[in-house]
């Protein structure tokens, strides 16, 4: 199985209708985020929107947690137990994993309906340290 234990960032997020027609990406087209993994299972997440400015009526999109997690080697389990969106805490966030060599993860939440079109995320990932 894969160790997640390190820091990755965040270098890409795509999203695609059920048809598989492309949607802007929440985030926008410059995502900024990290997630942290550590050796006792505890992880840390953060991610947003990296544009410095936005334009006109745009609202910036922020997410994160902390919680404790599991890997299987396919599927990463997070029981959320802080958020700034007091919806997550007390979830268990649940996303498939693809692996991409040495270096890079895909992490795959379930679909989201956002602005009334259902999302099919996936969000790329590179280690920056192995801690």
């Amino acid at each position: 199985m894969p160790d997640l234990v390190g820091t990755w960032r965040l270098i890409k997020v795509v999203s695609h209708d059920p048809d598989g027609k492309p949607l802007t990406p929440p985030y926008g087209t410059h995502p900024i985020g990290r997630i942290v993994f550590n050796t006792e299972g505890r992880v840390v997440v953060a991610v947003s929107d990296g544009r410095r400015d936005l334009p006109a009526g745009a609202k910036r999109e922020y997410g994160g947690y902390t919680g404790a997690f599991t890997f299987d080697g396919s599927t990463l389990t997070t029981h959320v137990d802080a958020s700034p969106n007091p919806a997550l805490v007390g979830t268990a966030q649940v996303r498939g994993v693809r692996i991409e060599g040495d270096d890079r993860i895909v992490l795959i939440p379930p679909p989201r309906e956002i602005d009334n079109a259902v999302h099919h995320r996936e969000l790329t990932w590179e280690r920056i340290s192995p801690v």
